[in-house]
């Protein structure tokens, strides 16, 4: 049987080093792909050393109702970021932190963690042949039902977590006609205390896909395959193969249709094999604004999609959803090739899937999704909680089995000024193919309003409000349900170009049907962080 792993975080020094030794050598080999390049290639590379600080004191360092314990959490995080320059052909980039922390209370510890983004991109033969690699190490959510804190203040229920991926491929115009590509990916994932299965992936894709001539009219088709050797649940397959079709009806609107087949094999108590079919419509009235929606019918069920973005001078909304047949590996592996620079113009975050800066004079980065995350835990003026929101990554919980991913985001911000505002909202559920379609449940709605004082000081404040459900066959025998309410107040200031502090007063709080889960928390957390 499957079952989500709720496990016991404790120390597994062996395991963290496995993680380490697969994953920092391939992040060093994604950082340094350049290698393969000609030396005629002009590159240039920069690094950038950091420092950074935090004193916590919190009220409950274990978050618990039963025996809640006054802590004092300091942490120290020398890192640096590894960046090429001056080169179209070859980007190549690496942040690593390594986590010193000393927890003083009751229970007393220290611990190392570590976190690592890395992505290397090179075009290896003209216009031909390409190369990707990424690695990851970092901390995630063992269980929906336990400790929501970060690693540093309560390490009880995260897992250190390496993924890893290594992609050459060829990619082919044929003249005006066609545009041919052939990818093939080896990668996997690491789980510390076996939080979930280790995962060897290996994932061969193809397709092609009209070209320049045909102007209103888009065609293509797809092949995929990605098995997956597990190291303590059954192996998978996935294979698909699919053609699209598309026609501008108007310079603004257009409609666009699949069919396809997959043949899979993984454990589920209904089918994993069968056709498939959407139809969908795309407007785009401006260059500010552009709705693509569809529907359709795979395997599992009935699909749905959405993609809707709007921009005015003072404000940006989007929304999307989405479905798909995914695992916890898979989800990982798509997270850790994304990249985010923060900008302080319009979209704060923006998601580029590039290592180039894509306005040098605005944008500070680029950053991992992992080092992104860790930008708000540290208050860095610029990220928000609802800017995680929006590129979907709040926390995903570790989980063994295929399932079905149906999420929803939206979001929208003004900016008014010196006053800036945020509200967004999530709905994520994951369906266990393995159990029957027992699913987790986690929606979550969140507030944020900003505000700067000065050029150099901002004050800030968020409230999100999480509710989580999940099934009896996945919680241990009775279904769950959290609420989880949680408000920031703070100070950041910016001492110098590269000196930034702030002051953080956080409020947490859990209401469960699980009467011994409920908790509340309070916390003040200064935090520093200086690059060279």
């Amino acid at each position: 049987m499957v079952t989500m792993a709720v496990t016991e975080n404790k120390a597994h020094p062996r395991k963290v080093k496995r993680v380490l030794s697969r994953c920092i050598p391939l992040a060093l080999l994604a950082a340094g792909v350049a290698l393969l390049a000609r030396p005629a290639w002009a590159l240039d590379w920069r690094f950038e050393p950091s420092l950074g600080g935090t004193a916590t004191y919190t009220d409950n360092a274990n978050q618990s109702n039963v025996s809640p314990e006054d802590a004092m959490i300091f942490t120290v995080r020398p890192g640096f970021s590894l960046r090429s320059e001056g080169s179209r052909r070859i980007q190549a980039n690496l942040n690593y932190g390594l986590s010193g922390v000393a927890r003083y209370g009751e229970d007393q510890s220290t611990d190392l963690k570590h976190n690592l983004g890395a992505l290397g991109k090179a075009e290896l033969i003209e216009d031909f042949l390409f190369v990707d690699g990424t690695a990851s190490v970092s901390q995630e959510l063992i269980s929906l039902t336990g400790s929501p804190a970060d690693a540093n203040t309560n390490d009880s229920n995260r897992a250190t977590v390496g993924t890893y991926s290594l992609s050459p491929y060829i990619q082919k115009r044929l003249g005006t006609f066609a545009n041919a590509q052939a990818r093939y990916t080896s990668g996997g994932a690491i789980f510390e205390n076996d939080a979930a299965s280790n995962s060897n992936v290996n994932a061969f894709t193809a397709g092609l896909t009209n070209g320049s001539r045909f102007k209103n009219l888009s065609c293509g088709i797809n092949y995929s395959l990605r098995k997956a050797n597990n190291s303590t649940t059954a192996d998978t397959t996935f294979e698909r193969v699919s053609a699209s079709a598309g026609y501008a009806l108007t310079r603004k609107f257009r409609v666009f249709g699949t069919v396809g087949q997959d043949w899979n094999d993984y454990l589920s108590t209904s089918g994993t094999d069968g056709s498939s079919w959407s139809v969908g419509g795309g407007w785009s009235p401006t260059r500010r604004t552009s709705v693509e929606a569809s529907f359709g019918k795979r395997y599992f069920g009935n699909t749905y999609s959405l993609s809707a973005s709007h921009r005015t001078r003072i404000s940006r909304w989007t929304a999307s959803y989405s479905e798909n047949v995914s695992d916890i590996t898979q989800q990982f592996l798509e997270q850790s090739s994304r990249v985010f620079w923060v900008c302080n113009t319009g979209e704060a975050v923006r998601d580029t899937q590039d290592v180039t800066n894509p306005d040098a004079a605005s944008c500070v980065g680029p950053y991992s999704s992992g080092e992104l995350t860790q930008l708000v835990l540290n208050s860095t003026p610029g990220v928000t909680i609802a800017d995680l929101v929006a590129a979907n990554l709040l926390d995903i919980s570790i989980a063994n089995g295929v399932y079905v991913i149906k999420s929803f985001t939206a979001g929208v911000s003004w900016d008014i000024g010196r006053l800036g505002f945020g509200l967004s909202a999530r709905d994520t559920r994951r369906l266990y193919q393995a159990l029957d379609d027992a699913q987790d449940h986690v929606q979550s709605l969140t507030g944020s309003v900003n505000y700067r004082l000065s050029p150099r000081t901002s004050a800030y404040s968020s409230l999100s409000l999480t509710r989580t459900n999940i099934d009896a066959l996945l919680s241990g025998g009775t279904a769950r349900e959290d609420d989880l309410l949680s408000l920031n107040l703070g100070l950041s200031h910016r001492f110098s170009e590269k000196l930034n502090g702030a002051l953080t007063l956080r409020h947490t709080q859990r209401d469960s049907n699980d009467a011994n889960s409920d908790y509340d928390e309070n916390s003040l957390t200064a935090s520093v962080n200086k690059r060279f």
